[in-house]
């Protein structure tokens, strides 16, 4: 019982890393396609990389996963 409880959380956890990365590659996409942008708020401006929009991809694949485990 022990080895397929551990092989179950293994495939959940794969599964869940998938949906991360494929989030973190749309996010890659986004960076590129967007290119250079800022944020500017009260007469101030801040470059955003795009190490913030890949780690937004990779938030929004995980939750992507988790409404698919919600809907199973």
């Amino acid at each position: 019982m022990t080895q397929k409880h551990d092989k179950d959380n293994f495939d959940k956890a794969a599964e869940a890393a998938g949906y991360t990365a494929a989030g973190a590659a749309a996010g890659v996409v986004a960076a590129e396609v967007i290119g250079g942008m800022g944020l500017a708020v009260g007469g101030t401006a801040v470059a955003i990389g795009a190490a913030p929009v890949i780690a937004a991809g990779a938030v929004v694949g995980l939750a992507a996963y988790g409404l698919k485990k919600i809907f199973e």
